[in-house]
């Protein structure tokens, strides 16, 4: 954690002034609230802020990668974090928002066999790998072991295709999908900020409304 200065708020001045944008209800849901992020690229630290932002209790940011270049170009880091872990990165972003929310970081690659140990804690889970296979091992994994537990995930977001095709769909009780389900990544059709960023919108307003809550998509 980066070191606070005279200049920031005190916990209850943020606090105070978060119950007043949400009201005290609503702020004291997102308080309580934990959620574990599964990767730290485009969707994943665009979601960690927006969270962080609307004073989420806690997080667990969960990459094994560090920040390159080509990540600037849709991810939230900068060039000040080239060559440093993502969830260093991440964090030290996270508590210039709020300083005292809680975060633990975990710089490990996420496989079949260490899904339980490192998720059970946490009733939401968002999954914001890039590797299709990645994706698709968490989302069983969690569905099938830990039935507790919320996942919300992303497909389809890539190139500059229309806003509005980006939706979030509730496929099963406990599974949440956000984008448009078809654009991927192909020669000449990345991955860019606006439609990354939309996506990784829906996928923290639907982890806000989990924590309201709110199971409907």
């Amino acid at each position: 954690m980066e070191q606070i200065n005279n200049n920031v708020p005190s916990q209850s001045e943020i606090k105070e002034t978060l119950i007043e944008r949400h009201t005290k209800e609503v702020q004291q849901r997102l308080s309580n609230g934990k959620v574990v992020i599964a990767g730290l690229g485009g969707l994943g630290s665009n979601i960690a802020v927006s969270l962080t932002r609307i004073g989420v209790g806690k997080l667990l940011l969960i990459d094994f990668d560090v920040v390159d270049l080509s990540n600037i170009n849709r991810q939230n880091y900068y060039i000040q974090h080239l060559g440093l872990p993502k969830t260093e990165a991440l964090k030290r972003q996270l508590t210039q928002i709020n300083p005292y929310i809680q975060i633990e970081t975990k710089n490990i690659r996420i496989d079949e066999g260490n899904v339980v140990e490192v998720f059970q804690e946490y009733e939401i889970v968002c999954e914001a790998f890039d590797n299709p296979k990645s994706k698709a091992m968490l989302v069983n994994t969690v569905l099938e072991k830990l039935p507790n537990s919320k996942i919300v995930s992303g497909s389809g977001m890539a190139g500059y295709e229309s806003s509005n095709e980006i939706k979030t769909h509730r496929t099963m009780k406990n599974f949440y999908l956000c984008g448009d389900l078809e654009n991927g990544v192909e020669a000449g059709f990345c991955l860019m900020a606006p439609r990354v960023q939309i996506c990784a919108g829906h996928q923290a307003n639907m982890i806000t409304r989990l924590l309201l809550g709110i199971e409907e998509e």
